[in-house]
């Protein structure tokens, strides 16, 4: 009777200890998860901020330079595309990340075309409110990178977490899956050729 008792002690430590493994690992890959989903959506805000300064740029641009009409079609062309493409959140692997990167890469050469445009422009250099939605502009961009940078850090985070042995096992199980980063653009590794 007595060995039977602890037999039982045994097992239900075990199974104590089991549990207590397993909520506290589901735990954190869950965390971990809503952290990268939060970043996600930090990206999107970003994102979503430069399309929204866009039309005032375009608007801008366009009462000064009327003749430049295949330029800023191609700017809000190129807004109209990037901001179609969406992500669920949940879904975040290579292909989609990949598709979106392309949508927001073709509003950039976009918007590099539009600033050779501006070059032009003495005066509308020179106007205040252009002025202005070119620094918010920058900053923006500094924005995505910092955003793009912090998804990529909280996916390794969590990505590493779900690979570590035994967590692994538990990530296989519940179906947590490897999260896709943000890569650069192919050929950013080259230095551009400047020519004077």
């Amino acid at each position: 009777m007595k060995k039977s008792w602890i037999i039982i002690g045994i097992i239900v430590v075990v199974l104590i200890i089991a549990y207590s493994s397993i909520k506290g690992t589901y735990n954190n890959m869950v965390t971990l998860d809503e952290g990268v989903t939060g970043q996600w959506a930090q990206v999107e805000n970003v994102y979503q901020r430069r399309a929204d300064l866009i039309p005032n740029l375009v608007a801008t641009v366009k009462g000064y330079a009327t003749h430049e009409k295949e330029t800023l079609e191609s700017v809000i062309e190129a807004r109209s595309k990037a901001t179609s493409v969406t992500i669920d959140p949940s879904n975040l692997n290579a292909a989609s990340i990949q598709q979106f990167q392309a949508a927001q890469d073709g509003l950039s050469s976009a918007l590099s075309k539009l600033m050779v445009v501006v070059e032009r422009y003495p005066d509308l250099k020179a106007n205040q409110n252009f002025l202005e939605l070119q620094t918010q502009l920058e900053r923006t961009e500094n924005r995505i990178a910092v955003e793009r940078r912090n998804f990529n850090t909280g996916a390794q985070n969590y990505n590493t977490y779900i690979r570590t042995f035994p967590k692994n096992i538990y990530a296989s199980m519940f179906g947590f899956e490897k999260k896709a980063y943000f890569k650069s653009q192919e050929g950013a590794e080259t230095a551009p050729k400047v020519e004077f």
